[in-house]
């Protein structure tokens, strides 16, 4: 395969509040314009399209810019998904420049890196379709992109889950992804779908919403069972920092919101993570020497939850929520 190659600048972008599925304070991507076929997809926006061409733009200077940077703060997301990292290392550029300034990163990429690394988590893409992993001494889990039909498919889900829970991934987690038009008109022709298929109706014609849903729960339900996580694991989460609470909360309403469980408490649990993620002082400060309560606009559940989480206990409300997550479909 050939890539045509552009030059390109580095894209940093930066967000104040975990959103899911990456939680990243910063998102890193040395390449723009992936091209893959049959599709093309877009980690960070959650979004695929058609791939005409196999073109992509290619940051030249990754580490003079990263340097040239402000404010590149951790989690850091480096996305190197897809078949451009392994011709050109841009993303690896990346993560070992945060490696060298002990930044804690995210490193989205479809094969596994050279070495490992110390401050990193690796999240290895399963697009194209895989049914092996090989085992990473990082931490590191599968990233399931939901599209229809190719990881839609219960039978498929079941081999992916055995051959990452087989290979020693810590977690297991979906990737909505929103096809646009010319996405779904590359994945039928790919396979070959005619108009009078089921498979093209419902690609077409049918909202694809609630299937994936139902796949984003039945991949959660999976994971659980075999003893993974069921999210993208930010790195270094063991430690009780703002951010790793913002993510617990933003987890959690995010989750209520999608199956509308009790809409007024998960928007509370929403405005409740944006408080924590903004706080100047560390909340592990204020838990030692007082109630997270004290927090001006944390509601009281998210302030049982987080203590609960403070003194390494799993929150219980937060088990009970990804319980009623996990389902599977029949």
């Amino acid at each position: 395969m050939i890539l045509y190659r552009k030059a390109s600048p580095l894209r940093i972008r930066r967000s104040p509040i975990p959103e899911p599925p990456f939680w990243p304070a910063t998102i890193v991507a040395p390449y723009a314009a992936k091209r893959t076929t049959p599709i093309a997809i877009d980690y960070p926006a959650l979004r695929a399209s058609g791939a005409e061409k196999l073109e992509v733009n290619v940051a030249d200077h990754v580490r003079d810019e990263l340097e040239r940077a402000r404010n590149i703060a951790g989690p850091v997301l480096i996305d190197a998904a897809e078949s451009c990292e392994i011709v050109f290392r841009r993303g690896e550029e990346a993560l070992q420049w945060c490696e060298d300034e002990s930044r804690a990163a995210l490193f989205l990429t479809s094969t596994p890196p050279s070495r490992t690394y110390e401050h990193a988590t690796i999240v290895i893409a399963a697009w194209p379709l895989r049914f092996t992993f090989d085992s990473i001494a990082s931490p590191w889990g599968v990233a399931i992109p939901i599209i229809y039909p190719h990881t839609t498919d219960v039978a498929v889900l079941e081999r992916l889950a055995d051959a990452a829970r087989d290979a020693g991934a810590s977690f297991f987690a979906p990737i909505p992804i929103e096809l646009e038009p010319t996405a779904k008109q590359a994945i039928a022709s790919s396979m070959q779908l005619t108009a009078d298929d089921d498979r093209y109706a419902m690609l077409f014609h049918a909202p694809l919403e609630p299937l994936q849903l139902a796949t984003e729960r039945h991949i959660a339900a999976l994971a659980s069972e075999r003893g993974m996580h069921d999210f993208v694991v930010p790195p270094r989460w063991e430690e009780r920092s703002n951010w790793n609470a913002a993510v617990l909360l933003s987890l959690t309403a995010s989750r209520m919101i999608a199956m509308e469980l009790d809409l007024d408490l998960a928007g509370s649990i929403a405005r409740s993570a944006r408080v924590i993620a903004e706080l100047d002082k560390p909340i592990a400060r204020i838990a030692e020497s007082a109630r997270i309560g004290i927090i001006g606009g944390i509601d009281e559940t998210s302030t049982e939850l987080l203590e609960e989480w403070m003194r390494g206990d799993e929150p219980s409300f937060a088990a009970f929520v990804n319980e009623q997550w996990r389902l599977k479909r029949l």
